[in-house]
This record gives C-alpha cells, sequence and structure tokens, in this order.
C-alpha cells in the first residue's frame, strides 16, 4: 500500500496549488481519502475527506470554499484544489485512506499515509 503527495511549493498569498495524492496497492474504489496538514508546532488537522464514490465530502471553515477535493477511482489518485491560500495554510499536507466509506475526520481512522508535501504561503 502506497499513497504519494505531490505538488507543494512555495507561493504568495493569494495564490493556489495542486495537491495529488496517487495510490498504489490497494482498490482505491473502496476506501475514502483524507487530506490533513500538520504545521510546526501545532496539532495535525483535517483539512477535507472524500467518501468512495465522491457523493460526501467534508470540508472545515478553515478551508471551506477555498479548497476543492476530487478523486479519481480510474486513475489511483485524489486531488486537493488550493486557492486564496494565505501564511495560516503553510503546513505539510498529507493524504491518508480509511477503511470508513463515507467520511471521518478522525485521524486515527486512517490506516495508511503519505509522506507529506511541504506548502508554504509567504510574500
Amino acid at each position: 500500500v502506497q499513497l504519494v503527495e505531490s505538488g507543494g511549493d512555495s507561493v504568495q498569498p493569494g495564490g493556489s496549488l495542486r495537491l495529488s495524492c496517487s495510490v498504489s496497492g490497494f482498490e482505491m474504489d473502496q476506501y475514502a481519502i483524507g487530506w490533513f496538514r500538520q504545521a510546526p508546532g501545532k496539532q495535525r488537522e483535517v483539512v477535507s475527506c472524500i467518501s468512495t464514490d465522491s457523493s460526501f465530502i467534508y470540508y472545515p471553515d478553515s478551508v471551506q470554499g477555498r479548497f476543492t477535493i476530487s478523486r479519481d477511482n480510474a486513475k489511483n489518485t485524489a486531488d486537493l484544489q488550493m486557492d486564496s491560500l494565505n501564511p495560516q495554510d503553510t503546513a505539510v499536507y498529507y493524504c491518508a485512506r480509511t477503511a470508513f466509506q463515507g467520511c471521518t475526520t478522525r485521524g486515527y481512522d486512517y490506516d495508511y499515509w503519505g509522506q507529506g508535501t511541504q506548502v508554504t504561503v509567504s510574500s
């Protein structure tokens, strides 16, 4: 089982980034996918999750309206489009899988994680 994030970069406030999570070693359509982030000195937090068939999607208030999650089970990818980025979005971003076919925001419900990709928002 592998999940590999890509797309992290340094951008200015107001900019956009698209993160991608490429998965292998399991049937992606059997697992919900979550995106989390962790900034230095802060707890890990969920930024989005998407159910197996994309019928249910969750965003916390901090990213609602700015971030968009999507998945393509045929291509084994899950993307996170991030717009209107601000310095508070600076963190390492992780994707993870959960056997909860719906959507769960609890990190301990996820059993495999990627290695993370750095997003830095600074002027």
